[in-house]
């Protein structure tokens, strides 16, 4: 038995307050060797990047075609304000379903935010005019999708922190992230291939229906991942507890791994978790983590703004200032996308040996500098279509990394108790930050007859992004190896409340 109650001391001026349970749980996970289970989960619950960059691909991918009178004839307008009113929703989603993940469970909604963007994916191919009511119609699916995409972020960077070994944690997070640039091919690919080989009626719709058949798919996988018992330990649910880990232990024996001793010493006293809500968070995060606070906020900022700036105008890029005609605009893409891909994928198992800090603030002042370097060669004209989308590949494949490190930043320095809720708020900042980075350089951009203006804003991205390096080089965390529970302290662990000691 690995769990038993101690009663606290009595109080009898007090209210009594809810006995500790001493657990190895924590220990126990992060002592389990890679298994099938491990690369079981890691697929199950890593699609939503997928899911997310397949979205954003086909929406931007199909862009051209509903705006033509044998599909919706959609104005230039109401067509782009399709994946505004889709990141709207993955901000509402990722805050909504970011507060149940942490008081309802990971699993559960896991399985509800994948079962919401099913449903608002496959009912966005069932619009079928272009009056103002399929209008409206349209943009409600896409806010539906969003919302189950941000809740994905939330739950899901949640229960692969809390269910990985912490010797794999920064690797595995990293990678997951990461493949969000296998989506953005496959939806390249996919839209390619429907709108040449289809009706552009039938095609847009099917393109939409892709996320949607890999997502129930995964849904069939996600039902037997158990619950993370970190959150069962820490919400009370000792038995519960008890059972997932036990089941984990289990199917990692039974495929032929030996299960290591675990280490008595890092058990762990706990009270049943507190329900905090965003403002009691907004006091723990500035008042207990301010730097870690700093930390997540800048990293996160810094990555959303450069890629959204560079993600959303570079077709603008090829077209306006290197004459790249739209047909072969995708071609460049899949170069570009595939260097955001092969960042984390190969790099990423860094971040857990040489460490956080160091590699954090390495690629993001690194892919700053190339940014720099980029801008002056865009300038000085000796830059061509091929050069550039190399360029890009060269800068995106550490940014790529760092960017993924954002993530796994705030999902792991901050307590399990409000660690979705973390996620959600620092993603939601994220967003609204990163929406300014495609209204200022498509300003840039312009007609294309004024280079120095994007040369300019290179150079803002540039800094943003080593400004980030920077902040992770003062108040960077060493999390690489480390349990959960020592990176942050649980507010549940026995002799602490909401008023606990200060942790920079």
């Amino acid at each position: 038995m690995t769990t038993e109650r101690h009663l606290p001391p009595a109080e009898p001026t007090a209210e009594p307050r809810p006995a500790a349970v001493r657990s190895l749980i924590p220990a126990r996970i992060d002592r389990l060797p890679w298994s099938p289970f491990h690369t079981r989960m890691v697929i199950a619950l890593g699609v939503a990047w997928v899911l997310d960059g397949l979205e954003i691909t086909v929406a931007s991918s199909v862009a051209d075609v509903l705006n033509k009178p044998e599909t919706l004839n959609l104005s230039a307008t109401a067509v782009g304000f399709i994946a505004t009113v889709y990141l709207i929703g993955e901000v509402v989603g990722a805050l909504v379903f970011g507060r149940l993940s942490d008081l309802l469970g990971r699993r559960n909604l896991f399985m509800i935010t994948l079962g919401v963007y099913l449903l608002g994916s496959g009912l966005t191919a069932l619009t079928l005019g272009n009056g103002a009511g399929w209008i409206g119609f349209l943009y409600l699916t896409r806010f539906i999708a969003g919302t189950g995409i941000g809740g994905e972020y939330a739950a899901i960077n949640s229960a692969i922190d809390e269910m990985i070994p912490a010797r794999y944690r920064g690797r595995v997070d990293i990678a997951v992230n990461g493949t969000y640039w296998a989506g953005a091919i496959l939806g390249t690919l996919g839209t390619f291939i429907l709108l040449h080989l289809m009706s552009p009626s039938i095609g847009w719709r099917i393109g939409f229906l892709i996320g949607p058949v890999l997502g129930l798919v995964i849904l069939l996988v996600r039902r037997d991942l158990p619950e993370s018992p970190r959150w069962q330990i820490m919400n009370g649910r000792e038995r519960a507890a008890e059972d997932s880990i036990g089941a984990i232990e289990h199917e990692v024996q039974r495929s032929g791994k030996t299960l290591p001793p675990v280490d008595e010493s890092k058990a762990i006293a706990l009270r049943q978790a507190e329900n905090i809500g965003y403002v009691a968070l907004t006091r723990v995060l500035f008042r207990e983590y301010p730097g870690r606070a700093v930390l997540g906020a800048s990293l996160m900022i810094s990555q959303s703004f450069l890629y959204n700036a560079i993600f959303f105008t570079y077709a603008l890029v090829l077209d306006k200032f290197y004459g790249v005609a739209p047909t072969s605009v995708s071609l460049f893409f899949i170069a570009f996308a595939a260097g955001s891909l092969i960042g984390p994928l190969t790099i990423g198992r860094l971040f857990d040996t040489i460490g956080r800090k160091t590699m954090i603030a390495g690629t993001y002042i690194l892919s700053g500098v190339l940014l720099g370097v980029s801008a002056f060669l865009f300038n000085a004209g000796l830059l061509t279509a091929i050069t550039q989308t190399i360029a890009w590949c060269v800068i995106f494949f550490f940014a790529s990394a760092g960017a993924s490190a954002a993530y796994l930043t705030v999902s792991e320095i901050f307590p399990l108790e409000v660690r979705a809720k973390a996620i959600a708020v620092f993603f939601a900042i994220a967003q609204g930050f990163g929406a300014l980075g495609p209204v200022i350089y498509g300003t840039l951009i312009g007609d294309g007859t004024q280079p120095v203006r994007l040369f300019l804003g290179y150079l803002l991205g540039a800094l943003v992004m080593i400004a980030g390096g920077l902040v992770a080089v003062v108040f960077g965390v060493a999390a690489e190896g480390q349990s959960l529970e020592d990176v942050a302290t649980p507010l549940a662990a026995a002799g602490r409340g909401l008023a606990g000691s200060t942790r920079a």
